[in-house]
């Protein structure tokens, strides 16, 4: 597994999605929690998908359980509380675990490409990805970091040839 294409992924609804569905897009691949001082970045993660979705662009969310139980619920639970609080419309995910055993092999990738301070390990919820349109990941951002710091990034990755 060398590319975000080489995945696959259980979406919230429960269908099996192929990442190369965003082969050539530059990817913001997001681990979420709903009951995180963090969750209301969901809000300036759709505001970054809605505003660059047009060109080529993705927020992808993946719900995760692993960091003093946030996301507790079930799926359709987590798809229903960021509609509704958030307006969310980017795709989202099955929850996954990030780190560990049983980590999904996505998240192994994408920590064994962009380490963070603890190692490759992701230490909390909203740590974030950015995926450039060849499929590497260009960049890892700490949970404290707002979608809003990362327009620039985004608009140089797109800008990028891949």
């Amino acid at each position: 597994m060398t590319a975000l294409k080489d995945f696959t992924a259980r979406s919230i609804d429960g269908t099996d999605v192929a990442l190369s569905t965003y082969e050539g897009e530059v990817v913001l691949v997001v681990n979420t929690a709903s009951e995180c001082g963090f969750t209301p970045q969901y809000q300036g993660l759709q505001e970054l998908h809605d505003k660059f979705q047009g060109q080529g662009f993705t927020v992808l969310g993946f719900p995760c359980d692993q960091f003093g139980g946030q996301e507790p619920g079930e799926d359709a639970e987590i798809a229903g509380f960021c509609e509704r609080n958030f307006g969310v419309t980017f795709p989202l995910f099955s929850k996954v675990e990030v780190n560990g055993p049983a980590a999904h092999p996505l998240f192994e990738w994408l920590r064994s490409e962009k380490g963070g301070l603890l190692g490759d390990k992701i230490k909390w919820n909203f740590t974030k990805f950015l995926v450039g349109r060849d499929g590497q990941v260009i960049d890892r951002y700490a949970p404290t970091t707002k979608p809003e710091a990362l327009i620039g990034d985004v608009e140089q990755a797109l800008s990028a040839q891949g």
